[in-house]
């Protein structure tokens, strides 16, 4: 039977799940605390992929016969779980796309470019993925528009008063990232958003490190757009999900061009499929969309009240022990955080620390984690940063702070 929201969660059940936590590493069992970079997947995803190859495998939506008959029902059967999963109002406002940076780039070139002009803003925060700067600079230097970057403080909290500042007439998006991937930082996206409403200015929220941790609601958020991907959520790599208010997809031009997101082709002209279809040009990722429904039953029956209180629990547990470890220093200690803990050890390069835990089957994530404006923020050249998922336990962050004893014994 599932677990209901008001059960505690079983998690060396849910270790059993997982087939790769029972490996070695240089002889050690591993210690996987790199979920933010990419969960590992759950048994029900690999058999979901597994059979939709071996019994189900065809193109999707025109075809005839039984076998695209049933991959396409396996097909929209998994839009619309992931649309109940973040409460979309219908399956028809999710397009598939190959993770949350298309579909921050789908928005970027098919909603804001066709209208963006010189002196007009595009506003970010400090705490951006890359994805979630990038395209907006190229989008900037082709038009001429300026894109313009919420500060945060020093515990890696945005400056909302200064944001509510920068909301102007001049403003044509505001793309903000619901949870930081490199400080763990959960940032108040519904009163973000209601500040950029109450100037007229769109939101697109970067929730990829949100959906595999919490509850997700997209009209509870009042955002226009939000964007996500698989791998995060423990499903499959290369498939991922963007969510837009109907209005805005029916008036965005299609994002690429070919098979599938057409109805009628000629040489003089073609006309387009109605939304989701017209954004999925060509055959899609039908296995991984079928291994992403298949996550979205899997955190279900698990409880997304119950995965978020249970990583409540490791965080704190984290910081504690790891608090103890001599030279031990968090990076983001924001009130409000996820299950990243992001650190530096005395003046040991965080490529180092990396590199000898895994030695003790310890993985975890060293570099810039593709934020670099938040390393460089702190004035540091890396961090180190373990990442919590619902298969680790207390009994593994004892195992990261032993390490890290052992790290500081060989310098």
């Amino acid at each position: 039977m599932p677990i209901t929201a008001n059960d505690k969660l079983d998690v060396h059940k849910i270790r059993a799940d997982f087939p790769i936590l029972q490996r070695r590493v240089h002889g050690k069992p591993l210690v996987y605390l790199d979920t933010a970079a990419s969960a590992q997947r759950p048994l029900a995803v690999i058999e979901a992929i597994d059979g939709f190859y071996r019994n189900h495998n065809a193109n999707i939506h025109r075809g005839v016969h039984t076998l695209s008959q049933e991959a396409t029902e396996d097909y929209e059967q998994a839009r619309a779980k992931i649309a109940g999963f973040i409460n979309a109002p219908s399956k028809l406002e999710c397009v598939f796309t190959r993770g949350t940076t298309e579909s921050i780039n789908l928005v970027a070139h098919s909603f804001v470019r066709p209208s963006l002009k010189a002196g007009d803003e595009i506003l970010i925060s400090w705490m951006e993925h890359h994805s979630n700067i990038v395209p907006w600079q190229l989008l900037c230097e082709e038009t001429g528009a300026i894109l313009k970057v919420v500060p945060m403080n020093t515990r890696g909290e945005l400056e909302l008063d200064t944001l509510a500042e920068m909301l102007t007439e001049r403003v044509k998006l505001l793309a903000v990232g619901q949870i930081s991937n490199a400080l763990g930082t959960v940032n108040p996206v519904s009163e973000i958003c209601t500040l950029a409403k109450q100037q007229g200015v769109p939101v697109l929220v970067d929730g990829a490190q949100a959906t595999p941790h919490q509850a997700v609601d997209v009209q509870a958020l009042d955002c226009d757009f939000y964007c996500f991907s698989g791998h995060k959520m423990y499903g499959p790599t290369g498939i991922g999900v963007l969510w837009a208010r109907a209005g805005h997809l029916q008036a965005m031009p299609p994002y690429q061009g070919g098979g599938e997101m057409i109805r009628h082709v000629s040489f003089e002209k073609s006309t387009f499929n109605d939304a989701p279809g017209k954004f999925e040009a060509g055959t899609p990722n039908i296995a991984g969309a079928v291994g992403l429904g298949a996550a979205v039953d899997y955190l279900q029956s698990l409880g997304m009240g119950n995965v978020a209180r249970r990583e409540a629990e490791l965080l704190a547990y984290g910081t504690q022990k790891l608090s103890q470890v001599d030279g031990f220093r968090m990076i983001g200690t924001a009130a409000h955080k996820a299950g990243v803990l992001s650190f530096v050890l005395g003046d040991i390069h965080a490529n180092d620390v990396g590199t000898i835990v895994d030695l003790h089957g310890v993985a975890i994530r060293t570099g810039h984690h593709c934020a670099m404006p938040v390393v460089q923020f702190f004035d540091l050249p890396a961090t180190a940063r373990a990442s919590l998922g619902i298969y680790n336990t207390f009994e593994e962050i004892d195992i990261l702070a032993d390490a890290l004893e052992k790290v500081l014994g060989m310098f």
